[in-house]
């Protein structure tokens, strides 16, 4: 037998539009057992003791607000911390090594910021009990473990921690003033400018800080948090808004920062995770309503197992179906009529040239677009989407497009299901629900108002109002941004099906490495120099393409035996014999 826990997902509970049906039609309550109450702000309490778990609470409740969930028996005296009653509940933590870097990887909502918060010392954790504890407690706890000797250090002010947080587009609205300006403030250790230069920021350090695009934004974080003095580093997602040439200086960063000092690491690129970390834990449970944090893991037994969806020592299945990498043969074997046909162009602004061939698509086809940051990817398809004007040339596209941006801004009060709607009439029908509204997790945010979302939220938010507009056309930019890895199959999935079943086509800009691969039949690749000029290449086979843009970079790839692509180590006997072959891309290992 195991136990159970009641979560209320408060921001849904909405007590002055609903007539109480969990506490009417609860039969313990009807028994006279207080196992509803009610607090100051006239949402439920649900008493975990009393309830016998038979659901009807969560069946009844019109805004879907509640859930019911049974635990293992082994978890129920291991909360680590919990946020309040019917709150999130976090079991375990892991233990993070001097001189290593330790990954943690797992769905968006199983508490892996809260991990963060904990060992960082913003909070004290509660053991799960939902009001505040005692250090004394904490330490009674965990005594005879290594997480006792931290949480002593941490108490005593032994351990010095900087944190670069998850949502950095939020940092204009905390911080004003120019770059430069902010990251003196940080510079503990007297290697901001080493910093900067690596990451490439050195030249904006003049720029306000309101001014400063995603990719931008990121890196400066990053370098304000790693320039402090401290024994342990947290970093809260390292490489959204990055492209794959920033990401790689990011790792090289990272694991020369390791050397000296104990870093801790949220990722959801599996590829620079993969070669990032010496360790992983892996998160999983159930999104918002509690997560688990296993022992460590070898980096690729643990990426493999995740994938897998079976974690092997907890023996625990955390997905239904495993996530397959499947390779590509070139668009010319796979047949397809000639869909869209576009012209080549020019584009000329700030000083920065773009010029683009013409290229054709074919019916049910994803085309990928790779290349740096700067280096004209947006500019090309928002030429194609009818929202800039070239210069020279004409793509001459006359069909219908729908177009998802780089950046989404939620600034209209409206609710999830009130934007679907005015797209469609068909967001009530099966197919809609299950071909858009369930895989990409929107049933229970279809009443949350748009301002209300988080970035994944609004990420899908945007995927799913993309497909839902009658076009031919379908372009994402950055459509992994915000995402964890389930989201992002499951995007890719949902794009993929919806291109293929209705005959149309699709291009998508995006940095990951895993994205691009699950969903491209071809590529467009960008070559020039960032922020001067950039040249659209193509289309070509996913052999060709991936090869000429990694050699760009001096980057290769290889695939283990699951098919997953990963990061060779610089100047290994592997990338060597690679780069001699030409072939950067992803030849199968064994």
């Amino acid at each position: 037998m195991g136990g159970r826990i009641a979560v209320l997902k408060r921001d849904r509970c909405h007590p002055k539009r609903c007539s109480k049906e969990c506490f009417r039609f609860c039969p313990m309550v009807r028994t006279g057992d207080e196992t509803i109450t009610f607090g100051e702000d006239g949402k439920p309490i649900i008493s975990e003791i009393l309830c016998e778990g038979c659901g009807i609470c969560v069946k009844r409740c019109p805004f879907k607000a509640i859930m019911i969930l049974g635990i293992p028996t082994e978890l129920e005296e291991e909360g680590t911390h919990r946020y309040g009653p019917n709150g999130f509940i976090l079991y375990g933590l892991p233990v993070p090594r001097e001189g290593r870097v330790t990954g943690l990887l797992g769905p968006n909502g199983t508490g892996k910021s809260t991990v963060i918060r904990i060992l960082s010392g913003e909070i004290v954790p509660n053991l799960g009990r939902g009001e505040d504890v005692s250090w004394e407690d904490v330490l009674k706890r965990y005594a005879g473990s290594e997480l006792h000797d931290y949480f002593k250090r941490l108490r005593d002010g032994e351990l010095r921690c900087a944190t670069k947080p998850q949502y950095v587009d939020a940092i204009p609205r905390v911080f004003s003033g120019r770059v430069g300006a902010l990251l003196e403030r940080t510079d503990e250790k007297g290697l901001m400018n080493e910093y900067a230069s690596i990451l490439g920021i050195d030249k904006i350090l003049d720029r306000e800080i309101g001014t400063l695009s995603g990719g931008e934004l990121q890196r400066v974080a990053l370098t304000a948090c790693i320039s402090r003095d401290a024994d342990i580093y947290f970093l809260d997602e390292v490489t959204p808004y990055l492209d794959i040439h920033q990401r790689i200086n990011v790792k090289n960063l990272i694991q020369q920062l390791a050397e000296t000092s104990t870093v801790f690491l949220v990722e959801h690129d599996l590829a620079i995770l993969d070669s990032m970390a010496d360790v992983i834990h892996i998160a999983y449970g159930v999104p918002s309503a509690y997560g688990v944090i296993t022992q460590p893991k070898g980096v690729r037994i643990g990426i493999n197992e995740y994938l897998n969806g079976h974690l092997v020592k907890e023996n625990i299945r955390i997905r239904d179906k495993p996530i397959v990498f499947e390779t590509h043969l070139p668009r010319e074997d796979l047949g397809g009529n000639r869909f869209i046909e576009y012209g080549g162009f020019e584009v000329r602004y700030d000083g920065f040239r773009l010029e683009a061939d013409g290229g054709t698509l074919y019916e049910g086809e994803v085309m990928g677009i790779v290349g740096e940051n700067s280096i004209g990817k947006s500019t090309f398809v928002k030429v194609l989407a009818g929202v800039i004007s070239p210069d020279r040339g004409d793509p001459g596209v006359d069909i219908r497009i729908s177009y998802k941006p780089q950046y989404i801004r939620a600034e209209e009060e409206i609710t999830v299901r009130e934007l679907l709607a005015s797209l469609t009439d068909e967001i009530e029908t099966p197919y809609y629900r299950n071909e858009i509204l369930r895989p990409l997790q929107l049933e229970d945010i279809l009443d949350s108002s748009l301002t209300s979302l988080s970035g994944g939220e609004l990420q899908r938010t945007a995927i799913a109002a993309t497909l839902t507009r009658d076009a031919d056309l379908y372009i994402f930019d950055e459509p992994s941004a915000h995402l964890d890895v389930e989201q992002r199959m499951q995007a890719t999935r949902v794009m993929r099906r919806f291109v293929e079943n209705n005959s149309l086509s699709a291009m998508v800009v995006d940095h990951d490495i895993y994205m691009i691969d699950l969903l491209s039949d071809r590529l467009l690749v960008f070559e020039g120099e960032p922020g001067v000029w950039g040249r659209a290449k193509g289309p070509f086979s996913m052999r060709d393409g991936m090869n000429r843009f990694l050699r760009m970079i001096d980057t290769t790839f290889r695939r283990d035996e699951s098919g997953r692509p990963r990061i060779n180590k610089p100047d290994s006997k592997l990338d060597r014999e690679q780069k001699a072959r030409g072939e950067y891309y992803y030849p199968v290992e064994g």
